[in-house]
């Protein structure tokens, strides 16, 4: 409102902007008066996220599309951990750790999608503060719990092609227990870490967020001056120890094509292969679509790439996950088929 009301006596833009702030009932009409009342407040109550689209009927369609992915993404991992669950033949250390992937995508887009949906149907930007800040703790919880599980896959893929006599002895169901034990208390630690970094950085820039959900770079956008140094380098740290984990699976993979290759049986290199494409598959998608997320160069980002970007890292991985391990798993493929036909 600031710009227009340059030109006029001072009385009269008060008058004007005392007029516009009682006009507004909602955060939704008067987005930009929530923005100048919370940018010299330190206390900011919710955050208006970042609309897919204007208008209502575009919004519909946002809203059955997400709809339409996020049951898949349900019925997809649903289905895999109740057939896991179910199928004593599948009580191994992958299909373990397959059902472990599983609940954390059921968790991740399930953190970000409902809200957006809600949000498309009622007309509405607002999030409040603590669900922003619950957003926040769970997609950094879930997502680096995934990138540790996925790490840990690697090694049981390493395990099984290139030391397949040692297999039972390394993984054995403790061990196993251990590993994704490790793997969910290091995105807990992780996501506390930062959820209690970011928010006791004060806010000064509004609550605007070009973000169709709550996300730690938006999010510092809107901090006082160098007050986000201090996050920038706790994520520094965490793109450190990300790109450990993703040199040892490219290791991982390495050995395991070596030893692949001089398997002398046409058959016996497909069943190796078959074994590791899929988690080859889901990594790539995953550290693919992340990265580019977080680290592409400035000069390309804008709001509507980053929310696209987003898309792609936060609710399409979850969704086509069961689809590509179910795709060319012959052992899951049956065991789905057969408690497909024993309900109905």
């Amino acid at each position: 409102m600031g710009k227009p009301l340059l030109g006029i006596a001072l009385w009269v833009g008060a008058a004007c902007i005392r007029a516009a702030h009682s006009s507004c009932s909602s955060q939704n009409v008067c987005p930009h008066a929530q923005r100048q009342q919370t940018s010299n407040s330190s206390s900011i109550t919710q955050f208006l996220l970042m609309a897919f689209a204007g208008t209502r009927e575009l919004q519909l369609l946002h809203f059955w599309l997400f709809l339409g992915i996020y049951l898949a993404a349900l019925l997809g991992n649903g289905l895999i951990i109740t057939v896991i669950a179910c199928n004593h033949r599948l009580y191994t250390p992958m299909y373990f750790f397959l059902l472990n992937l599983s609940l954390l995508d059921m968790g991740s887009i399930s953190t970000t999608v409902p809200k957006s949906m809600a949000n498309s149907l009622w007309d509405t930007r607002a999030i409040s503060y603590q669900g922003c800040a619950a957003q926040v703790f769970m997609i950094a919880f879930l997502i680096s719990a995934e990138f540790s599980l996925l790490t840990i896959m690697a090694y049981d893929r390493y395990v099984a092609i290139c030391k397949p006599l040692h297999y039972r002895t390394l993984l054995g169901s403790r061990a196993c227990v251990h590993m994704a034990a490790a793997a969910w208390g290091t995105g807990f630690f992780y996501a506390v870490l930062h959820t209690a970094n970011t928010f006791s950085i004060p806010l000064c820039q509004g609550n605007a967020l070009d973000q169709f959900f709550c996300e730690i770079p938006q999010i510092l956008k809107l901090s006082c001056s160098d007050a986000y140094l201090r996050e920038d380098g706790l994520l520094v740290v965490s793109i450190c120890l990300g790109f450990g984990c993703f040199v040892f699976i490219v290791v991982s993979y390495v050995q395991i094509f070596r030893a692949v290759l001089r398997i002398p049986s046409q058959p016996g290199q497909h069943k190796a292969f078959s074994m590791c494409l899929p988690h080859l598959a889901v990594v790539s998608l995953f550290i693919s679509t992340g990265t580019f997320a977080y680290l592409k160069p400035p000069s390309i980002s804008s709001p509507s790439l980053d929310m696209g970007v987003s898309f792609l890292y936060s609710v399409v991985p979850p969704a086509l996950n069961p689809l590509i391990y179910s795709v060319r798993n012959r052992e899951l493929k049956d065991a789905v088929s057969k408690l497909i036909t024993g309900w109905f």
